[in-house]
């Protein structure tokens, strides 16, 4: 028998009984931070994984599949120009406008592909950073000067933070690129423009079933949330089609597919989820049945799942046990933070950019949090500088990059982000 295996098992044994030993079970504090961490995840189960993760899966199996390295490495890859790289990260992240956990199979899926650390973490923060309509609410809700300083703080924030990535961890950028510079090219089996259509229909999906209610309801923006699941319905059926005619799948799969999402969408028409759910259902009974290249696809799919998933779904657990959820209080009394982010002192907006980082913060939640600590007395830099930090990370997000990039870089990642927000909301502060 191993008696040093043994013993490290004994060990693991104590130390889990003392924890439930000594368990404050009937704490009024701790019933009700076990009970917000239950709710933010059944929340994050119902509301996030379905709509926001699941069509990202998608895509990223879509980018491990389809996308050549060739083609990352020339774009985005280490030895690829700056001004290119860094401009195509940035833009897409833009166009995507996910949040921090959604952004996270499309970040695993370009930088395992090749590209480079620096243009990685730089989309890697833009995606949730940089949300045109996150902006356009924080302007109006919390005045035009801190939305004016939240898009110029995340536009820069996502290009310096990338660069500073590249030149820490220069030397082993390089040998990257070295290594990969002889890399043969793919043949390819269809056009470049094919591709990038299927590539176009699945971020569409994304992007509209995710399509978030206006405050008022008139204009375009209300008229596209109006119809979302109409709009996702036909591009649904489009993306059906390419698959048809361009990645020679069998049409009476694709007609089975679309008469099972259609007939769900009439019996069950108050609940779009239903209907959304059999449709991927119905691709990935196409997927097991086919071979080739989108039973790879499937495949890829699946493996970003199942490394994503499990860590969002425990961080997410963890964050509502500490933090809470909005508007209701984890272990953490929300009065000690409230208390922490008044003034402009080095503490307060490091404070807030430390809270923010770990923090779980759905799309557009930061904002009526942060409404109701500034009229706690927050001071405005710690609000710009947790706006900065909150969006681009969280526990959740922060336990994946891990996994993707390893503890080093992750730890470097998580600090610029901090040391950035805050000497932001330092001198933000000092300003207003």
């Amino acid at each position: 028998m191993d008696w040093k295996k043994e013993l490290k098992i004994c060990m693991y044994m104590v130390i889990a009984f003392v924890i439930f030993f000594h368990l404050p079970a009937g704490n009024p504090r701790f019933d009700n931070a076990v009970s917000e961490a239950l709710k933010l995840t059944r929340w994050y189960a119902r509301e996030h994984v379905l709509l926001c993760l699941v069509p990202a899966f998608f895509i990223a199996g879509a980018i491990a599949t389809f996308v050549s390295q060739n083609s990352v490495m020339k774009y985005l890859g280490p030895a690829a120009p700056k001004l290119m790289a860094y401009g195509v990260a940035s833009i897409s992240g833009t166009i995507l406008a996910v949040c921090s956990c959604t952004v996270l199979p499309l970040f695993a899926g370009i930088y395992t592909m090749g590209a480079g650390l620096g243009p990685a973490t730089a989309f890697l923060y833009s995606g949730p950073a940089i949300n045109v309509l996150a902006i356009i609410l924080t302007a109006r809700v919390l005045g035009l000067e801190i939305g004016v300083a939240r898009a110029v703080g995340a536009v820069v924030f996502s290009i310096f933070i990338g660069g500073l990535m590249y030149l820490i961890f220069r030397k082993e950028e390089i040998q990257k690129a070295n290594a990969m510079m002889n890399m043969p090219q793919p043949e390819t089996s269809r056009p470049l423009w094919q591709t990038v259509i299927y590539f176009l229909l699945m971020v569409a999906i994304l992007v509209f079933v995710n399509w978030g209610k206006p405050d008022k309801p008139e204009g375009i923006w209300y008229f596209v949330y109006s119809y979302k699941w109409e709009i996702t319905g036909v591009v649904s059926l489009l993306f059906g089609l390419v698959l048809w005619a361009w990645f020679t799948v069998t049409w009476w799969k694709i007609v089975i597919a679309i008469i099972v999402t259609v007939m769900s969408g009439f019996l069950f028409p108050h609940t779009p989820l239903i209907p959304f759910v059999a449709g991927v259902i119905a691709l990935i009974a196409i997927g097991i049945t086919e071979k080739g290249e989108l039973l790879t696809w499937l495949e890829q799919t699946w493996s970003f799942a199942k490394q994503i998933l499990p860590l969002l779904l425990g961080g997410v657990l963890a964050a509502g046990f500490l933090l809470g959820s909005p508007g209701h209080e984890g272990i953490i009394p929300s009065q000690w933070i409230a208390m922490a982010v008044g003034g402009n002192s080095f503490f307060a907006n490091f404070f807030s950019s430390v809270v923010g980082a770990f923090m779980y913060f759905a799309t557009l939640t930061e904002v009526p949090i942060l409404q109701g600590l500034l009229g706690n007395g927050m001071g405005h830099g710690p609000a710009l500088a947790l706006l900065l930090a909150g969006p681009a990370l969280s526990l959740p997000s922060m336990l994946v990059i891990r996994s993707v990039i390893g503890t080093q870089k992750t730890v470097v990642y998580v600090s610029l982000v901090i040391v950035m927000a805050t000497i932001t909301g330092i001198l933000f502060g000092l300003l207003w």
